[in-house]
């Protein structure tokens, strides 16, 4: 099993920065696969940025490229998710994730989540 645990939302003016942190624990083996995965009110959810933990290879979703970073560190079983520049599109309900495969853009690759964490971004 997987236990994923987020923290770092909250709520802040546009253009400020955020950082979201998650911290996996595991019972068995280590996904493969780490990511972001977002919901916004009405929408289906959307995988903002995914990682391969071992070499460190990222995919990032179009509308946050440029602003948003995603990384991992592996002593201590964590995945990052850097945000900047903040829209107030970006308001949603942030899922820590992890799945088997390659880093993907595909919400169908990532089998574990988090409770979550909102971030809301107001003009």
């Amino acid at each position: 099993q997987v236990y994923l645990a987020e923290s770092g939302g909250g709520s802040v003016r546009t253009g400020t920065s955020l950082t979201l942190s998650c911290k996996i624990s595991i019972t068995t083996f280590y996904p493969p696969v780490l990511g972001w995965i977002r919901q916004r009110s009405g929408a289906e959810r959307e995988v903002v940025a995914g990682i391969n933990r071992d070499d460190g290879f990222t995919r990032i979703t179009e509308s946050v490229a440029g602003r948003f970073t995603i990384s991992r560190d592996n002593n201590e079983n964590t995945v990052t998710l850097q945000m900047n520049s903040l829209k107030p599109e970006d308001t949603a309900m942030y899922y820590c994730a992890a799945g088997y495969g390659r880093a993907s853009l595909t919400p169908g690759y990532y089998t574990y989540f988090g409770q979550g964490t909102q971030v809301t971004v107001s003009s």
